[in-house]
C-alpha cells in the first residue's frame, strides 16, 4: 500500500502559525529539531507494509527524507485536488492497487506502530472507507491541553483523526459530496447537513450512534464506510494553532531526551557486561607453572651419589 502525505499548506498572514513558517509550507514547521512532516515520514518509513510514499505540496528541495522511495507532486489547489493526484501517482506506481493511506503532514506523533496497526485492521475488512475517530477521554488523557473539537454523539465523543485508507475508487466518484464533507471536515455538524437534514438533527441532538452514522452516511454516498475507533491520541493531534504546535514540540523533545537515555543505558550495561566477561576469562587462565632448571635438578640427584662414593673409598683406605 503506498502513502498519500498532504503538505500543501501555506500560512497566510492572518493564520496563527504564520509566524513559525515565515511564509513556507506549514509542513516544514520544525517541531523538536525536525520538519513537522519529517516526523510522520519516519514513521511511515519503517511500516511493513507501506511500497511508497508520496508528497503532495512539497518538492525535492525541501529535504525531507524517508526509508521508502518518495515521489513529490505539486499542489493542485485544493484538499480533494490534491488527493485525486495522489491516488493517480500510486496507480502509476502499481496499476493494480487498491488502497492508499491518506495522512496529514501536522500530526508529527504518529508512530510506526499506529499506521502498522490502522493497515493490519482496516484490510480485515473489504470498505471503501475506514475513517478514524479518537474518543475525548483517550485524547485528553494523551493531551489534555490539546482543546480539539468533539462530536458529542449517543455512544461516544469523539474527534476526527487525520490518518485514514481509502479505495482508489474514492478518487474518483462522489467527487462533489467529497469536495463538501473535506471541506467541512473540521467542522462534523456541517459535514452532517450535506448528507442530510435528519442525520444533520440527530448529530445535533446525539440521538445517533457512531455505527449508525457511518450507516447513514455510506448509504447516502453509495460507499462501504467503516469506523475505525482508536485507543491512541497521536493520530489526532494535529497542529493548527501556536499552542498545539509548542505542545508537540515539548512532547517530542521529551520522547527523544528518553530513547537517549534509554540507548545509553543499553550502551553502559553492555560496557559493564563486557568488562565482567573479560575478567572472568583473565580469572579462567591457569598461571603458567615455572620452568625447572636443568642444572639445579642434575646436581641434586648428582651430589648424594657422589658423596656416597667419596665414604666407600674412604672407608677402603
Amino acid at each position: 500500500m503506498d502513502a498519500i502525505v498532504t503538505a500543501g499548506g501555506i500560512p497566510r498572514p492572518d493564520d496563527p502559525l504564520y509566524a513559525y513558517s515565515s511564509g513556507d509550507s506549514k509542513a516544514l514547521i520544525d517541531v523538536a529539531g525536525k520538519p513537522m512532516i519529517q516526523w510522520v515520514l519516519d514513521a511511515l518509513g519503517e511500516a511493513r507494509q507501506i511500497k511508497n510514499i508520496i508528497i503532495i505540496g512539497l518538492s525535492h528541495k525541501s529535504n525531507v527524507s524517508s526509508k521508502k522511495p518518495l515521489h513529490f507532486i505539486s499542489n493542485q489547489g485544493r484538499m480533494l485536488n490534491n488527493i485525486v493526484a495522489g491516488v493517480e501517482k500510486a496507480l502509476e506506481l502499481d496499476p493494480q492497487a487498491k488502497y492508499v493511506l491518506v495522512a496529514s503532514s501536522d500530526i508529527p506523533g504518529l508512530k510506526t506502530g499506529m499506521v502498522d496497526w490502522l493497515i493490519r485492521t482496516a484490510m480485515r475488512t473489504k470498505d471503501d472507507l475506514y475513517y478514524g475517530v479518537v474518543p475525548r477521554e483517550v485524547m485528553e488523557k494523551r493531551f489534555p491541553a490539546s482543546k480539539r473539537t468533539y462530536t458529542r454523539l449517543k455512544d461516544a465523543e469523539v474527534c476526527g483523526a487525520d490518518v485514514n485508507i481509502i479505495h482508489v475508487r474514492m478518487a474518483t466518484q462522489h467527487l462533489d459530496t467529497w469536495e463538501q464533507l473535506i471541506g467541512n471536515r473540521k467542522s462534523p455538524l456541517k459535514q452532517a447537513s450535506v448528507i442530510g437534514l435528519d442525520t444533520l438533527f440527530q448529530v445535533a441532538t446525539h440521538s445517533i450512534a457512531l455505527d449508525d452514522l457511518v450507516a447513514r452516511v455510506s448509504e447516502r454516498i453509495g460507499i462501504k464506510g467503516r469506523a475505525i475507533l482508536w485507543d491512541q491520541a497521536e493520530p489526532g493531534m494535529d497542529v493548527d494553532k501556536p499552542f498545539q504546535l509548542e505542545i508537540m514540540r515539548k512532547d517530542l523533545a521529551r520522547s527523544q531526551r528518553q530513547a537517549e537515555a534509554q540507548l545509553a543505558g543499553v550502551n553502559g550495561k553492555a560496557g559493564k557486561r563486557k568488562s565482567a566477561s573479560k575478567a572472568k576469562k583473565r580469572k579462567l587462565v591457569k598461571p603458567k607453572s615455572r620452568a625447572k632448571t636443568p642444572g639445579k635438578s642434575k646436581s641434586r640427584k648428582v651430589r648424594p651419589l657422589a658423596r656416597k662414593v667419596a665414604v666407600k673409598k674412604a672407608s677402603r683406605r
